[in-house]
């Protein structure tokens, strides 16, 4: 009753096209989202720089986080290639 509900609420043909593609989809808007934030305007005055990370607090959620962060502005080519593939890819396939 419950699952034919599910069904009636978001769709059989939603949930069947979730899947590998779209999460890696999803993943790459992130990294775009991550790869744009400007350092010195935004991530600065909120103290989310490299050097705050530098004293040993590399293991916290916080150091993660802007260890992620620098590291998708490092691979700024590579996500523009992959960025690249994906739109040819969605052009030929639909």
């Amino acid at each position: 009753m419950i699952s034919q509900e599910l069904k009636h609420v978001v769709g059989a043909a939603d949930c069947k096209k979730m899947g590998f593609w779209t999460l890696i989809e999803g993943l790459l808007l992130f990294a775009n989202a991550l790869a744009i934030l400007n350092e010195d305007r935004f991530l600065a005055p909120r103290g989310w720089t490299l050097a705050e990370i530098q004293g040993g607090r590399r293991n916290t959620l916080k150091g993660q986080i802007i260890g992620l962060i620098h590291a998708c502005h490092f691979l700024r080519l590579p996500l523009i290639l992959f960025n690249i593939i994906i739109i040819v890819v969605k052009l030929f396939s639909g």
